[in-house]
C-alpha cells in the first residue's frame, strides 16, 4: 500500500513576509557528528526542508559520511570538533561557533546534543542570537552533576521533544514549561520507505549478500549491536520457539562492541541456534532489508525516545514486536499494527514472534495496510519538517501566524 495521492501534502512553510529583504533566514544546526543514527537523519531532513522552503541551512559537526547529504541538498556544512566533552574543548568551540554565527549571518541556533549544546548556548548568547534545542531522549541522570550537564537541553527559547514520552520527561525532570515545549514526532521518509518502490533485484542482491536460506522466515532486529538493544533477549526468545523454521538476522554495526559481539556468538552456540542466526553488519538499503523480514523486533531494555526502527518497518508493511515502554507506545498499535511486550520478558517476546510468524497471508496483508496508513497519517517526515520550520518561524517572526501542523490521533488514521 503506497501513499494515497489524495492525502494533503504537509508542505513546509516558506519565508514569511516579515523576513528582512535581501537574504533568506539562516538556521544553524549543531550536533557531534554526521555518521549515522536518528539525530543525524533528522538533521539532514530539516536541512533539506529549509533549502526547499527558501531558507539557508547551515550544519556544524565533526563530520562524517552524511555530510554529503547536507551538501547535495544545498546546505552548508562546517567541520568543528564538536564531539568533545572536555571543558577546554567546549570553551574553545564557543569561540569557533560565535565566529561561525557572525560569518554566516546565522539567525537561529538549534542544538541537538548535550556536549555541543553547551558551546552553542554560550556562542548564541555572545552573538545575541536565539537558541533552541531538541530532546532526542529522556537524558536521565541520577547524580546532581549529570542532571546539571543534561539541563543545557532545557535552556532553549523553544524545546522540541521527539515524542510525548520525551516531552513528559523534559517537563518533569528539567522543568521545561508547556509554553516552551513543542512535541514533534520523528518522521519516516515515505518515498524511500515504500514497498512499491523496492525493485525485486534489490531483495535478491541483499539476500545473496546475507546468504539467507530460501523459504525460512526472517526474524530481524535492526540496530547497533549493544547490550541494551535486546539482542540477548531475542536469542533466548528464539530458543523458546517450538520449531527451528526461522532465521534471526541482526542488522547493524557490530564492530564497536567486539566483546559483546563475541558474547552473542557464544550464546548462539549454547542455545543450540547455530545456523539460525546471522550478524550482517550495517546495511545501506534498509527499505529492502525490511522487505526481507517476516517480523521486525525492537527489544530494547531501556525506553527508546522514539523508536525509528518500528516506524520504518511499519512503513514497509512489516509486523513489529516492540517492548512496551518509551516511544514505541506511541507508534505501535497492539493487535492492529504489531505487538507490545514487557521489556525483558522473553516468554512474551517469543509468544509474540510466534504469532507474527503464524499470520495468514490475508491477516498479514491487513496488518501491513493498517501499519502503512498509520505512518502516512502520523509520521510522515514532511509533517516533522513542517512543524519544525513552524517553530523556527515562531521564534524569528513572532508576528507571523502560520497554519498549525498537527497529526490526527493514532486511531483516526485507521478510520
Amino acid at each position: 500500500m503506497s501513499a494515497d495521492p489524495s492525502t494533503p501534502s504537509p508542505d513546509v512553510p516558506g519565508i514569511p513576509p516579515e523576513a528582512p529583504a535581501g537574504r533568506p533566514p539562516a538556521v544553524l544546526q549543531v550536533l557531534p557528528a554526521l555518521v549515522t543514527g536518528g539525530v543525524e537523519r533528522g538533521t539532514v531532513e530539516i536541512a533539506q526542508a529549509l533549502v526547499k522552503a527558501g531558507w539557508r541551512a547551515v550544519v556544524t559537526s565533526s563530520g562524517g559520511a552524511m555530510v554529503r547529504e547536507i551538501e547535495r541538498a544545498g546546505g552548508t556544512h562546517v567541520t568543528l570538533p564538536l564531539k568533545t566533552k572536555s571543558p577546554f574543548g567546549i570553551r574553545r568551540n564557543i569561540r569557533h561557533l560565535a565566529a561561525l554565527i557572525e560569518r554566516e549571518n546565522i539567525d537561529l541556533v538549534h542544538a541537538r546534543s548535550r556536549a555541543p549544546a553547551w558551546s552553542a548556548y554560550f556562542a548564541a548568547k555572545r552573538t545575541g542570537r536565539p537558541f533552541m534545542t531538541t530532546f532526542h531522549n529522556v537524558y536521565g541522570g541520577r547524580g546532581r552533576l549529570k542532571r546539571w550537564y543534561n539541563s543545557i537541553m532545557a535552556r532553549g527559547l523553544r524545546v522540541i521533544a521527539i515524542s510525548d514520552f520525551v516531552g513528559r520527561a523534559a517537563t518533569k525532570t528539567y522543568g521545561v514549561e508547556q509554553d516552551r515545549l513543542r512535541v514533534i514526532p520523528r518522521g519516516v521518509d515515505l518515498s524511500r520507505f515504500d514497498p512499491e518502490m523496492v525493485h525485486p533485484s534489490r531483495l535478491v542482491q541483499l539476500a545473496r549478500e546475507w546468504q539467507l536460506k530460501d523459504g525460512l522466515p526472517v526474524v530481524m532486529l535492526p540496530g547497533r549491536v549493544t547490550r541494551w538493544k535486546g539482542h540477548v533477549d531475542l536469542l533466548h526468545a528464539a530458543q523458546r520457539l517450538p520449531h527451528r523454521d526461522f532465521q534471526v538476522v541482526f542488522v547493524g554495526d557490530h564492530e564497536q562492541k567486539p566483546a559483546f559481539r563475541d558474547e552473542l556468538i557464544k550464546l548462539v552456540k549454547s542455545l543450540g541456534l547455530q545456523g539460525h542466526v546471522q550478524l550482517v553488519g550495517d546495511c545501506r538499503d534498509m527499505a529492502a532489508a525490511f522487505m526481507l523480514a517476516d517480523v521486525v523486533v525492537s527489544a530494547s531494555s531501556e525506553p527508546e525516545g522514539f523508536g525509528r526502527i518500528a516506524v520504518e518497518a511499519q512503513a514497509m508493511g512489516r509486523p513489529v514486536v516492540a517492548t512496551d515502554h518509551g516511544g514505541s507506545r506511541e507508534t505501535v498499535l497492539p493487535g492492529v499494527t504489531g505487538w507490545l511486550v514487557p521489556p525483558g520478558d522473553r516468554g512474551a517476546l517469543s509468544k509474540a514472534i510466534g504469532e507474527a510468524l503464524a499470520l495468514t497471508p490475508e491477516a498479514r496483508a491487513q496488518m501491513a495496510a493498517k501499519a502503512r496508513a498509520l505512518m502516512i497519517h502520523n509520521f510522515d517526515t514532511r509533517l516533522m519538517c513542517a512543524a519544525t520550520l513552524a517553530v523556527y518561524t515562531e521564534i524569528l517572526f513572532p508576528d507571523h501566524q502560520p497554519e498549525s501542523v498537527t497529526a490526527p490521533a493514532l486511531e483516526g488514521a485507521l478510520g
